[in-house]
C-alpha cells in the first residue's frame, strides 16, 4: 500500500466509507468536512497529493498543461488503488464512495477506470480526461456525477461531454451537471447537485431529468442537451486552451 498522508474521520459501523480528493495546490484538507455535513454518520478518509509541482501538491505528475506524464499516472493510479482497497477492506464499508475536484477528479477517475468495482459512487468534479480509456462494462453498476462549467478555460466542455459520452457507453448510473461558469466550484454543485441529487442520499433507479443548469441526466434528449461551444466536438484540446494558467487547486 503507497505511504500517502491523509485524514481520516472515523464513521459507525455500517456507514458508508468516503475518498476525497484534492486540487492541485490543496490539501488532505480541502473536501474532508465536506461529507460529513450531510452523512454525518459516514468514515472520511482524504489522501494528501505525493507530487510536488513547484510547491503546489498533486497526485501524478504532468509535462504542461493538459499534458499528462501517463507512465507516472499509471503506476500512482495503482498505488491509490492499492491504498483504497487497503482502506475499503479495513473498514468493511459495503458503499464506498470516491469525490474529487480537478486534479483529485483526474486521479479518481484513472483509480476507477483501472478497479472498476472498488468505487460505489463516483463525484468527479471538474475532470479533464485527455486520453481515451478502455471499455470498462464493469462500471454498470457505479453511479456516476460529473459536474462541469460552461465557460472552463481548463476543462473545455467538448472534452467533458466527451468523457461523459464514454461514462454513458459503459452503462454507468450517470448524471452531469453544467452550472454557467468556469473551473471553480459552484454552490449548486455543493447543495444541489452532490448532497441533495447524488451522492449522499439512497440509492435510486432510475433518477428522472430536472432543470437543465441544475442537474441533468447525461443521456440528454432535444432541449436538454448540454451547452453547444466551439472547439470541435470534444476529441482534442484547442490550441488557445493548453496554455492558460490557474491558481492554486485550480489546475488539472
Amino acid at each position: 500500500m503507497a505511504d500517502y498522508v491523509f485524514a481520516e474521520t472515523k464513521g459507525k459501523a455500517g456507514a458508508p466509507l468516503v475518498f476525497t480528493f484534492h486540487g492541485t495546490g490543496g490539501s488532505e484538507r480541502q473536501f474532508h468536512d465536506f461529507p460529513r455535513q450531510f452523512q454525518p454518520d459516514a468514515h472520511v478518509i482524504s489522501p494528501r497529493g505525493d507530487v510536488s509541482e513547484n510547491g503546489a501538491l498533486r497526485f501524478f505528475k504532468r509535462r504542461a498543461e493538459g499534458l499528462y506524464d501517463m507512465d507516472d499516472l499509471a503506476l500512482r493510479t495503482e498505488a491509490m488503488a492499492a491504498f483504497v482497497t487497503h482502506h475499503a477492506k479495513a473498514t468493511g464499508a459495503t458503499r464506498v464512495i470516491g469525490l474529487g475536484y480537478s486534479n483529485g477528479a483526474n486521479i479518481l477517475a484513472s483509480t476507477a477506470m483501472h478497479l472498476p468495482e472498488l468505487f460505489t459512487d463516483l463525484a468527479l468534479l471538474h475532470p479533464l480526461i485527455p486520453w481515451q480509456p478502455q471499455p470498462r462494462p464493469q462500471l454498470s453498476s457505479t453511479r456516476v456525477l460529473v459536474s462541469a462549467g460552461e465557460r472552463d478555460p481548463i476543462c473545455p466542455p467538448p472534452m467533458t461531454q466527451g468523457f461523459v459520452d464514454w461514462l454513458d457507453g459503459q452503462g454507468a448510473d450517470l448524471s452531469v451537471h453544467w452550472h454557467p461558469g468556469g473551473h471553480e466550484i459552484s454552490q449548486s454543485e455543493y447543495s444541489g447537485t452532490i448532497s441533495e441529487r447524488l451522492i449522499f442520499q439512497k440509492r435510486k433507479r432510475p433518477r428522472s431529468l430536472s432543470v437543465r443548469g441544475r442537474f441533468m441526466c447525461a443521456r440528454p434528449s432535444g432541449g436538454n442537451d448540454p451547452p453547444a461551444v466551439s472547439g470541435g466536438a470534444g476529441t482534442g484540446m484547442p490550441k488557445d486552451r493548453q496554455t492558460h494558467r490557474r491558481g492554486p487547486c485550480g489546475q488539472l
